[in-house]
């Protein structure tokens, strides 16, 4: 009776491939340096963009000596004053009002008209659907100082409408908010109409099986399983809005109506002539915060949603 004996199995092809790549001369010196690179090049990118704003709010604590003297030094004390003068005497409080009222307003149209919008776009199939399609898409490249001139004139026009008119025209709310979401609706179906379509038909297909009507589903079903990609968009139609300033300055021509894009354009102005520049800063400061608090509690979904079609 003879035995056969089983050679032990050598190492695979991938095994010996990475071996052969260890002992090459160079190449694992290549990978370290073409790693040290890239994290250089981030860490010279984040100094970049986080220094500003680091300067920006450590001299809106600094008194106006302070900052004449010794511009990138610490402040000897939290000159609260500054954010005070900011808020009341350059009436950035009622610019940052409006800012609110207006981007509210807004980004909730934007959100809605575009999420139905991309969703009819995604999801059903009818005649004309990729004409409006492209449409959409042909409004991204529409250059915003083109439209300044028939805009003004088209929202003067919407102020002497008989009912709507007191709702309407320049200076109002309602028509700077509508300007915007005119603006915004083009990027926020492109984006919202390729994520739908990676949503599954499944669910879709579950939901009317048990009874749902295509308005139902949508906002019960489908408008739920969008929130990483909505989120992610909505703070970026935020951020547009937010620091918005060429509309709002054709549209807002009355001193109290004004946005806070326009009210920071003032402040500059007038701290320019008196050298106030630390109440310059805390007015970029209190700009600059609703922004920071907005993207510090949406950043795991952001980062969810931007990632959410790459790995679907």
């Amino acid at each position: 009776m003879s035995t056969t004996q089983t050679e032990p199995a050598g190492p695979s092809a991938e095994v010996r491939a990475h071996a052969r790549r260890q002992h090459q001369p160079g190449v694992g010196a290549g990978e370290r340096a073409l790693s040290l690179l890239n994290g250089g090049f981030l860490l010279l990118w984040g100094l970049i963009t986080t220094l500003p704003l680091v300067w920006a709010i450590v001299s809106s604590f600094k008194t106006n000596g302070e900052f004449r003297t010794d511009p990138m030094g610490l402040p000897g004390g939290l000159e609260w004053d500054n954010f005070a003068r900011a808020w009341n005497a350059a009436n950035i409080g009622q610019y940052f009002t409006n800012s609110v009222i207006v981007v509210a307003m807004s980004l909730t149209m934007t959100m809605l008209f575009g999420a139905m919008g991309a969703y009819v776009l995604a999801r059903y199939d009818f005649p004309g659907n990729r004409f409006i399609y492209y449409l959409f898409l042909g409004g991204l490249v529409l250059p915003v100082f083109l439209a300044l001139v028939p805009m003004f004139f088209v929202v003067r026009n919407l102020g002497s409408l008989p009912v709507v008119g007191q709702f309407l025209g320049l200076n109002s709310y309602f028509s700077l908010a509508l300007v915007y979401v005119a603006f915004s609706l083009p990027f926020t179906v492109f984006f919202l109409t390729a994520f739908f379509r990676t949503l599954p038909n499944s669910v879709a297909e579950a939901g009317i099986m048990d009874g749902c009507s295509h308005f139902s589903l949508f906002f019960r079903v489908m408008l739920p399983m969008a929130r990483p990609g909505m989120i992610s968009l909505a703070l970026f139609n935020f951020l547009g809005h937010w620091n918005q300033y060429v509309l709002p300055l054709v549209i807002m021509q009355e001193g109290d109506k004004r946005v806070l894009a326009q009210g920071l354009g003032t402040l500059a102005a007038n701290t320019g002539f008196r050298a106030d520049y630390t109440a310059l800063f805390a007015g970029l400061v209190i700009a600059l915060l609703p922004v920071l608090i907005v993207y510090i509690i949406f950043q795991k979904q952001v980062q969810a949603g931007l990632t959410a079609g790459v790995l679907k």
